[in-house]
């Protein structure tokens, strides 16, 4: 598998197998080990199964009730044994509807009719096999079976559930059939029909079918433009969201705490950051809550832009509120930090991870990278202390930033010293610890030792890994010889790109020929 370079590389890390399984750095799993990446295969939805399991779990506790006694020493039969026959063919129906290729409408013609309880354990199983398609023709036939089931109660729920399924098609045919045997739809049913249509983009018809519940002397609620707002927003039509808010207030269907929220949302998640903090005054002025999501929405914004005091104002809340971050976000809050000089930050930063969800292996990759960037010993000394009476164990991140601060004060006294640890601290080198001596060597530093002790190891014939932690590389970026890297591998031919492996020898020694020099044999 080639090597997965582009003109500016893109390295893929492995968080550390240490890593706690619970923690917020747990969820960096996309994150892949190697510079060449691996097919991953994921497994099917289980939710059929679950639905099947639940189902059968539910039929065959009626087989394990035992009967009601009386007082006088006498059974009685209870609503669970009455009802026994019932369940036992409502199994049996679920039985045929999980056998491969089945026909609900065949079986439904073989069985000749179906009960209330058992068309809708039909309708469910459908929705749960991805056979939503098969919705509208059960129900058909179900109601063409016995009239009296032709009534509005049973085509909003039809309605209802094709809409939850994306079948919005299906629902226009069924909310215009249940026009035409005269029934009323509701403001729910009017509402599924909207917002289907516009969130596949065809607003137009959104409203037209809004329209026409006026004309039925329907009011539209909040939720009713609600779903019309998150629509506009998902397809980048700015303005439009704000004329439908003027239209909420035409109709004296004034905004709520739930549209204002909405707004501020996609309003962060397009950067604009002047409509956000005009709807937030508002907000603020009819004395509204903040929903947490609103408040991340707009912490993202505010990282994004890198807007120090705003992006802390809006943390700080995002803390008092108790409310969960994830490792992504925290991330972007350190590269703002990172990129304004605000080291002692990555501190405090990782302090509050650590309250929140425990020391995690990011928790201290943040506090030692604070003390790192800032080249404090000290610091770095007093984070590596803590490690040790908690028993941490050391990974390639954590040697990494301390070899990296110590190559930035071209202290090699440290440096080797560090270097010479790597297998007591059972650490092997990846592409950093690699790049961090390639680099000291140019800077002067007598390395070849080093290199022949890994050779001899092993080590250099390993596939080329990246288990640093990105934001590493965000803090004091890739070196000359990871950049090297990137310069010599753009300068391939693609056959070349495409070479199967690539080991730590293989790119140490491209590297050094491409700039006339070898240093292993």
């Amino acid at each position: 598998m080639a090597l997965d370079f582009q003109c500016n590389i893109a390295f893929r890390w492995k968080p550390n197998s240490n890593s706690n399984p619970n923690s917020n750095s747990s969820i960096n799993n996309n994150h892949k080990n190697l510079l060449f990446p691996k097919t991953t295969l994921t497994k099917p939805s289980s939710k059929f199964t679950i639905f099947l399991t639940n189902q059968t779990s539910l039929i065959s506790s009626f087989h394990h009730s035992p009967p009601h006694v009386n007082d006088n020493g006498t059974s009685q039969t209870t609503p669970l044994v009455e009802n026994f026959n019932e369940h036992q063919s409502l199994r049996d129906l679920l039985g045929k509807l999980s056998n491969t290729n089945s026909c609900p409408l065949q079986i439904l013609s073989d069985d000749g009719d179906w009960t209330k309880d058992q068309f809708w354990a039909v309708i469910r199983f459908l929705t749960h096999a991805s056979r939503p398609h098969q919705i509208l023709q059960v129900f058909d036939m179900w109601k063409n079976i016995e009239k009296s089931r032709i009534n509005g109660y049973y085509y909003e729920k039809i309605i209802g559930v094709l809409g939850e399924e994306g079948m919005f098609e299906e629902a226009v045919l069924a909310f215009q059939e249940m026009k035409s045997h005269g029934f009323d739809p509701s403001l729910g049913t009017y509402n599924v029909i909207i917002h289907g249509f516009a969130k596949k983009g065809n607003f137009d018809d959104a409203l037209f079918y809004l329209n026409g519940m006026k004309e039925a002397n329907l009011a539209p609620e909040t939720d009713t433009y609600d779903g019309l707002i998150e629509a506009y927003g998902r397809y980048k039509m700015y303005d439009e969201m704000a004329v439908c808010v003027k239209k909420m207030e035409l109709d004296r269907c004034s905004p709520d705490h739930i549209t204002y929220n909405l707004l501020i949302r996609e309003f962060s998640r397009a950067g604009l950051l002047k409509r956000m903090e005009r709807v937030c005054q508002t907000m603020l002025s009819k004395k509204m809550d903040f929903q947490s999501s609103t408040l991340v929405a707009m912490l993202e914004a505010y990282a994004r832009f890198g807007i120090v005091e705003k992006m802390e104002k809006i943390y700080r809340r995002l803390l008092n509120s108790k409310t969960p971050l994830k490792d992504d976000l925290i991330r972007k809050l350190a590269g703002v930090y990172i990129e304004n000089y605000m080291f002692s930050r990555l501190d405090d930063l990782g302090l509050h991870v650590s309250s929140r969800f425990g020391a995690t292996d990011f928790v201290w990759c943040l506090r030692l990278l604070s003390h790192a960037c800032l080249l404090s010993r000290k610091g770095m000394d007093s984070i590596v202390q803590e490690m040790e009476e908690a028993k941490v164990s050391w990974n390639a991140t954590v040697v990494n930033i301390i070899m990296l601060a110590y190559l930035k004060m071209k202290d090699f006294t440290h440096l080797r010293a560090l270097l010479s640890q790597l297998p007591s601290h059972r650490v092997e080198p990846d592409m950093v610890t690699v790049g961090i001596l390639l680099d000291a060597i140019t800077f002067g530093f007598d390395g070849t030792g080093v290199l022949e002790t890994w050779r001899k190891m092993g080590h250099l014939d390993r596939i080329v890994e990246m288990e640093t932690d990105p934001l590493v590389l965000t803090a004091f970026g890739k070196g000359i010889f990871l950049r090297k890297c990137e310069e010599v591998y753009c300068s391939l031919e693609p056959q070349a790109r495409e070479k199967s492996t690539w080991t730590y020898h293989n790119l140490i020694d491209l590297v050094l020929k491409y700039n006339g020099r070898k240093i292993l044999s």
